[in-house]
């Protein structure tokens, strides 16, 4: 049963998403509301292509999730993980659909509470990573745990992004700060996320994310502003060089 609600979770995953732009439900494509509300935390089109990666190891992680599931007594240290994360799993599937249909009725309030649920969410997953020292093939672990390392990196810079848009959608004006320092300091968190989970955790999936993302804020926004650019490049190349220290010292180790 637990297999079957896993595969209809992932698919109404996929089919909302692919009906936001399709139809598009509301009459708007999901790119076509962000500029509804502009800033400049917004990247460029291209970065939003990593969607198409987390689907793909979602994926990975159903056809895994099955075969596990039916080889419980060969891996059963891999099926009680698995069923730790399950419910949240789940979770983020109904969270990913109420999103999208939130954001496409402009229903932007009722978006980011729902966003915040999904990070949290994901936290959790990660965190249950964290406990559990599988003492698994790489290839399973890639399969088991990649994904939500990816997922809950792009959901980190979606929740800025989103709170965001919130804040344009308010008509906040931040104290009268200039919204480029704003941006810079939002920017900044999103760097000091990446720091933070390659040094407590020594994640790479995470922080390659936060790379991306900062690549396209760079892309879309760099152009516009010197100094949004110049901070982008700064934490692109921190978060570089942590990582490839963090991923030479595991290649080392092995």
């Amino acid at each position: 049963m637990k297999i079957i609600i896993n595969w209809v979770l992932f698919i109404l995953v996929i089919a909302t998403n692919a009906l936001a732009n399709i139809l598009p439900i509301n009459g708007y494509n999901t790119g076509q509301i962000s500029g509804f509300y502009p800033n400049y935390f917004v990247p460029a089109g291209f970065t939003f292509s990593i969607w198409g990666i987390i689907y793909l190891l979602l994926l990975n992680y159903s056809i895994s999730y099955t075969y596990f599931s039916f080889k419980k007594q060969k891996f059963p240290e891999i099926k009680k993980y698995l069923d730790a994360i399950t419910p949240y799993y789940w979770f983020t599937c109904i969270l990913n659909a109420g999103w999208i249909l939130a954001w496409h009725y402009l229903q932007v309030v009722a978006s980011v509470l729902i966003m915040l649920a999904f990070l949290v969410s994901l936290i959790r997953v990660f965190m249950i990573m964290q406990q559990e020292a599988l003492t698994i093939k790489p290839l399973y672990q890639f399969l088991i745990k990649t994904p939500f390392s990816v997922y809950l990196g792009w959901i980190s810079v979606a929740t800025i992004a989103n709170i965001t848009a919130l804040l344009v959608h308010l008509h906040w004006n931040g104290f009268g700060i200039d919204p480029i320092y704003w941006t810079i300091l939002m920017i900044a968190i999103a760097i000091v996320l990446g720091i933070y989970f390659i040094v407590q955790y020594k994640s790479i999936a995470y922080p390659l994310v936060l790379i991306w993302a900062l690549w396209g804020i760079k892309a879309a926004q760099g152009p516009r502003n010197e100094w949004i650019n110049q901070v982008t490049v700064i934490g692109i190349l921190i978060l570089a060089a942590l990582i490839s220290r963090v991923a030479s010292k595991k290649i080392i180790a092995r």
